[in-house]
């Protein structure tokens, strides 16, 4: 389930504060920065925003 719209207002990018948006791969859903286009993995419905847990390319996510 992607993020709602409400919450995209008040979250940001831990890396450069850029705006977020909802992002699907296949079956997997992700915020991605629209300013450093890196991919934040949501899990359990629960979007993991740490600058560890960032994704330069979402083909090479190794966690499916």
């Amino acid at each position: 389930m992607a993020v709602e719209k409400k919450f995209l207002e008040v979250l940001c990018c831990p890396l450069c504060r850029g705006d977020l948006e909802n992002y699907k791969y296949k079956d997997k859903e992700y915020l991605k920065c629209k300013e450093c286009k890196k991919y934040f993995p949501i899990e359990d419905e629960i979007p993991i925003l740490l600058p560890d847990a960032a994704i330069k390319d979402v083909k090479e996510d190794k966690k499916k």
